[in-house]
């Protein structure tokens, strides 16, 4: 039980856990309520409202009641949030799930994964009650998101870690991480881009192995082994990622790591080791000629390697290393990924919100909607992308992860760029799913979270954050020659990850999206 392990583990935490369990429950199940809502999963057979509830058909017989403003994205529900259903109440995620009446493995893996979405919530409340929501530096900013995802059923899941390992390395408990530096042997070494001279021992590889990595799957490879020293850093916002500290200046590490977190495993594929750095060329290059480099950087991907198992690379034994944040800080200037600033209740905000906003959308919006019609879509959801605050203003923005990067080839040519040879699927002429992928993040994920927080800190009307943001959208279109891009972006739907849906289906890594209604219909 985690009540139990936590007295071993963390007694100091077991009252405050105990007491922050059914407000964490309650969040998971409103969240997960939201899917019902909205995304098309397998034995929901229609929906209605009535009298301002919410109405889910059962394909099984029956259905489901609940507040609509339960089921809102973004939506704060209280403690006793309940989901009335055929039996009667129901309180817990896992049970409103079995009401579709599934007998998959992948809905009972579903259920696992919210119930311990629920206690590791639970757990980050617990440790983070009465902390400051300011952070003091970039860092702090990441490890600020005490919730985790602000849509997501499975915010908190780590699928295979123990409540003592969440103690030890979660980022939201504000850990020192000392991970572990594998020896690889030249000829068991696959690498690309530059690899750090500090991680080098003659012709040997010293690879930064996460500590449960180390733990959990070295032990299925005796002929590796570890050296005596570590590195100590910092977890970032993903958990799998870390600052170092006092070594590898500029310069972020992200681990290869056998857990389950949200929707993926966080392994690194050979195909990102492989297309990182030649990705962060490409996008630098197409920002830098498109004119928006002192407003938008990439934070590139220097070099990666993986350890080859069996003549293969493992995805499980591999590590990249990226700049860091600080490489594009000025003095007194922070870094915040943008779900941190909904997560902090807009604390880390200074000034008129409408302005702030409008000086935001003003950064992000002229490169990223111009890079889309060049050809590079960017995965620009709120942990991709980071505002670089000077006294609380936006003053440039930051992407990372060129793993969720798509680009297209005919685009591109058409501005004088040709694709590199890539080793993964990144590359297709697709629009619709270009315009997805951008879209998908930076309208469903970060202006929505944005505008969200936003009207219910600072008393704002969210129609006139929204038009902020078209305002700034109008101007840049104004100058692009793809009318279909505007189209899509001022359509009356944008898109939004099916998680959920995802979760349930057979293939649960590959992305599945639902139309909502866009606020930016409303504004054109």
């Amino acid at each position: 039980m985690p009540l139990d392990e936590l007295r071993l583990t963390r007694p100091d935490l077991a009252e405050p856990f105990t007491a922050a369990l059914p407000g964490a429950r309650a969040t998971v199940l409103g969240r997960l309520w939201g899917a019902f809502a909205r995304e098309p999963l397998p034995g929901v057979t229609g929906h209605r409202r009535e009298s301002g509830a919410l109405v889910v058909e059962l394909q099984r017989g029956g259905s489901l009641s609940a507040a609509e403003s339960g089921a809102r994205r973004f939506a704060e529900v209280p403690e006793d949030f309940t989901v009335s259903g055929p039996e009667g109440p129901v309180s817990g995620p896992a049970e409103l799930l079995a009401q579709l009446g599934l007998r998959t493995p992948a809905a009972k893996r579903l259920a696992a994964e919210l119930d311990n979405s629920v206690v590791n919530l639970a757990l980050a409340r617990a440790a983070n009650a009465g902390r400051a929501a300011s952070p003091n530096d970039s860092t702090d900013a990441e490890q600020a998101v005490v919730d985790g995802h602000p849509q997501h059923p499975c915010c908190r899941t780590r699928t295979g870690m123990s409540i003592a390992d969440v103690l030890a390395y979660a980022p939201e408990h504000r850990p020192v991480v000392r991970l572990a530096l594998l020896r690889v042997p030249a000829d068991r070494w696959q690498g690309a881009g530059d690899w750090p001279r500090p991680l080098c021992d003659g012709d040997t590889v010293l690879l930064p192995l996460h500590p449960w990595q180390r733990d959990h799957v070295l032990a299925r490879h005796p002929d590796l082994a570890v050296v005596e020293e570590t590195i100590p850093a910092r977890p970032l916002l993903s958990l799998r990622t870390l600052a170092p500290l006092g070594v590898l200046p500029g310069c972020h590490i992200k681990t290869a790591l056998d857990v389950q977190v949200t929707n993926y495993r966080r392994t690194i594929s050979p195909a990102e080791v492989a297309d990182g750095p030649a990705l962060s060329d490409l996008v630098a290059a197409v920002i830098d000629k498109a004119g928006y480099g002192a407003s938008l950087r990439v934070l590139r991907e220097l070099g990666g390697g993986s350890v080859c198992v069996d003549g293969q690379p493992s995805a499980s034994l591999a590590a990249m290393i990226r700049e860091s944040s600080e490489c594009y800080l000025d003095a007194g200037e922070i870094a915040v990924p943008l779900t941190a600033v909904h997560a902090t209740g807009a604390a880390v905000v200074s000034g008129d919100p409408v302005r702030w906003l409008a000086d935001f959308a003003g950064l992000v919006l002229p490169p990223t909607l111009t890079l889309l019609s060049m050809g590079v879509a960017l995965e620009a959801h709120g942990q991709n992308t980071l505002v670089v605050l000077r006294d609380g203003r936006p003053v440039r923005v930051l992407y990372r992860d060129l793993d969720g990067v798509r680009v297209s080839p005919r685009r591109l040519a058409r501005c004088g760029f040709t694709l590199p040879p890539l080793l993964g699927t990144r590359a297709g002429d697709d629009v619709g799913a270009l315009r997805t992928k951008l879209f998908g993040g930076l309208v469903s994920g970060v202006f929505s979270e944005l505008v969200d927080v936003l009207s219910r800190t600072r008393a704002v009307e969210p129609r006139t954050l929204w038009g902020a943001v078209a305002e700034a959208g109008r101007r840049v279109y104004a100058c692009l020659p793809e009318a279909g891009d505007a189209a899509a972006f001022f359509g009356d739907t944008i898109p939004l990850k099916a998680t959920i849906a995802m979760r349930l289906a057979e293939n649960p890594g590959k992305a599945q999206w639902t139309p909502v209604p866009n606020p930016l219909a409303d504004c054109r």
